[in-house]
C-alpha cells in the first residue's frame, strides 16, 4: 500500500511587524542638506531647543540610544558646514543633535514581509530539560522599497517539537562598530583580473598606486587620483566602479552586548548590497576537532548585479563578511556542515535550473568546475530545482531539501539523498513533492510559493521552517526515518 510522508504543520506563524523600526541615515544630497542646515541655524537658541525637545519626546522610547544615532548622522554631514560657511565649534551639543535628527529616518524593516527562514542550534545549550533544544531562526525581512535585511528570533524546541519563541525586542539596533577589511594587493588584483582580464591603461595606473596592503578608504583615494588622470570613457568608469564595488564587500561588524538577538539587524552596509541581503542559509559548521563556527551564505544585490557572500560568526554578536569567488557566484549557495574528504563542499545553482555541487580548499574561493548533481526529472520540478539550505548528515546519506517549480510557477518542497562520501552522487529523490502550498499558504506577495533556507533535526524529527508566498513564515515537522525511507523507496510512499 502506498502512503505519503506525514507532514505536521505547526500552528505558529512569524508575520511581519510594521512596528519594528530601525533608525537609519536620511540622505538628501549636499545641496538640500546645506539648505536644511541653514534653515535650522536661522532659528534662535530657544526655538532650536524647543524643536529638539519635541524630537526627544517622540522618539526616545522607540530606539536604544537615539542621541548616539543623531551624533553619528551629524558627523556624516558636518563637513558641509564649511560650505555655508559656519564654524563647527560654535555649535552647541543640542544644535549638533538637532541637525543630526533631520538626517535620520525610521525604516520599518519587516513591514512588507518576513520570509525565507533558516534554523540552527543556538550556541548556548545550557539549563535545558531533556528533549529540549535552544534554537535561532533567521529571516529575510523586507521593508519599504523592497530592501531586505537579516533578522533573528530565538526560542526553545520542546519534547513535542513545539517551538517557544523568546520575547521579541522592539529596540532594534544596527552594529555599534563596522570595521573595514585590509586588502592585500596580490589577491585583490587577482580578483580584478577575473572581472577584467584584458590589460588597460587605467588598470596599470591603479596597480602602480596600490600599496602592499590598503583599506577601502585608501582605495577610494587611489581611484579618485586615477580617475582625474584618465579618460572619462565607459570602460575606465566601469573598471574603477567595480574595484570599489569589490572592496566594499569585506567588513566586520559588532553588536552591543545589551541587545537581544531579536534586536540585532544585519542591514545592507556595503555598496554591493545596498538594495538588499537575500536568503541567508545558516549552518553550524564543525571542524575535525569538533569546534563550531556558524556560516551563512547569502546574496547581495546592488540593484543591478548580485554577489554571493559568506557571513561568519561564533556568538551572533561579532560577524565577518566577505565575498564568495568562483563559478558558484550565483544565487542559492549552501555550505555542507563539515568538510568532505578534507575539502569544503557547497551546493549551488549556477544556471538557474539545475542543482550543482562544488569543492574547494578555501571556503570563499571556488575555482574548480561545479558538478551537476540534479536536474528536473519529475513534473513538479520541470521548470527548475534548487536547494533549501545546507545538507543534513544522516545514516543513509546527506539529506537535502529542495525547492522545485512546476506548473503555474508553483514552488513546492522536495527531498533527496546524496552519498555520504561522494555527495556529487544522488542515491534517491522523492518522485512527488514533500510539501505543496495549502489554501492558506498560497496567498501572499508572490502566490503559490513555499520556500525554506534551512532545517535541523530534533528528537528524530526534521524541523522545517518555511515561508508562505513571500509574506510570512511558519514551520512543519516530519519524522526523519519516514522521510529517509520514502526517498530510498519512493514507489512505496508516493
Amino acid at each position: 500500500m502506498h502512503r505519503p510522508v506525514q507532514v505536521e504543520r505547526k500552528d505558529i506563524y512569524f508575520k511581519p511587524d510594521k512596528k519594528r523600526v530601525l533608525a537609519r541615515f536620511f540622505s538628501l544630497g549636499d545641496d538640500r542638506t546645506i539648505k536644511v542646515i541653514k534653515r535650522l541655524l536661522s532659528l534662535n537658541e530657544l526655538e532650536r531647543k524647543e524643536v529638539f525637545g519635541q524630537v526627544l519626546r517622540s522618539y526616545t522610547k522607540r530606539h536604544r540610544s537615539i542621541v548616539h544615532i543623531f551624533e553619528r548622522n551629524f558627523d556624516r554631514i558636518s563637513h558641509l558646514l564649511e560650505k555655508i560657511p559656519f564654524p563647527k565649534e560654535k555649535l552647541s551639543q543640542i544644535d549638533k543633535l538637532l541637525i543630526g535628527s533631520y538626517f535620520t529616518m525610521e525604516y520599518s524593516i519587516e513591514s512588507a514581509a518576513l520570509f525565507n527562514p533558516s534554523i540552527i542550534e543556538h550556541p548556548d545549550q545550557t539549563e535545558l530539560f531533556k528533549g529540549e533544544k535552544r534554537v535561532i531562526l533567521s529571516f529575510r525581512a523586507t521593508g519599504e522599497g523592497h530592501v531586505s535585511s537579516i533578522v533573528f528570533r530565538s526560542g526553545t524546541l520542546d519534547v513535542d517539537n513545539n517551538i517557544h519563541i523568546d520575547y521579541v525586542g522592539s529596540l532594534l539596533d544596527k552594529p555599534i562598530q563596522v570595521k573595514n577589511h585590509r586588502y592585500h594587493k596580490e589577491s585583490f588584483l587577482k580578483k580584478m583580473n577575473e572581472l577584467h582580464a584584458e590589460p588597460t591603461e587605467v588598470k596599470s595606473k591603479l596597480e602602480e598606486k596600490l600599496t602592499e596592503t590598503f583599506t577601502y578608504e585608501e582605495l577610494k583615494r587611489y581611484i579618485d587620483e586615477v580617475r582625474r588622470d584618465s579618460d572619462d570613457n565607459l570602460e575606465n568608469i566601469t573598471f574603477l566602479q567595480q574595484a570599489l564595488w569589490l572592496a566594499s564587500s569585506h567588513y566586520e561588524m559588532t553588536f552591543s552586548l545589551d541587545t537581544s538577538i531579536s534586536e540585532r539587524v544585519i542591514f545592507p552596509i556595503a555598496d554591493t548590497e545596498k538594495r538588499g541581503i537575500e536568503d541567508a542559509r545558516f549552518v553550524q559548521f564543525r571542524t575535525e576537532k569538533g569546534e563550531s563556527t556558524y556560516y551563512a551564505t547569502y546574496t547581495a544585490y546592488d540593484g543591478f548585479s548580485i554577489l554571493p557572500k559568506l557571513l561568519t560568526t561564533k556568538d551572533f554578536y561579532h560577524f565577518k563578511v566577505k565575498p564568495i569567488y568562483g563559478e558558484i557566484a550565483n544565487k542559492g549557495a549552501a555550505l555542507f556542515p563539515r568538510k568532505i574528504n578534507g575539502r569544503y563542499a557547497m551546493l549551488c545553482r549556477i544556471d538557474g535550473e539545475n542543482n550543482y555541487i562544488a569543492y574547494s580548499n578555501n571556503i570563499n574561493i571556488w575555482q574548480e568546475t561545479a558538478i551537476r548533481i540534479q536536474q528536473p526529472e519529475y513534473p513538479y520540478e520541470f521548470v527548475q530545482i534548487g536547494n533549501c539550505g545546507s545538507p543534513i548528515e544522516t545514516q543513509y546519506g546527506w539529506l537535502i531539501l529542495t525547492h522545485a517549480v512546476g506548473p503555474m510557477r508553483e514552488y513546492v518542497l522536495g527531498a533527496a539523498l546524496l552519498d555520504l562520501d561522494n555527495p556529487h552522487v544522488e542515491i534517491g529523490r522523492l518522485h512527488s513533492p514533500l510539501m505543496t502550498p495549502n489554501d492558506e499558504e498560497r496567498e501572499g506577495y508572490v502566490p503559490n510559493v513555499i520556500y525554506s533556507c534551512g532545517a535541523i533535526v530534533h528528537n528524530e524529527h526534521l524541523i522545517l521552517p518555511y515561508a508562505m508566498s513571500d509574506y510570512a513564515s511558519t514551520y512543519a515537522t516530519i519524522k526523519l526515518e519516514d522521510l529517509l525511507l520514502a526517498i530510498l523507496n519512493p514507489d512505496r510512499y508516493q
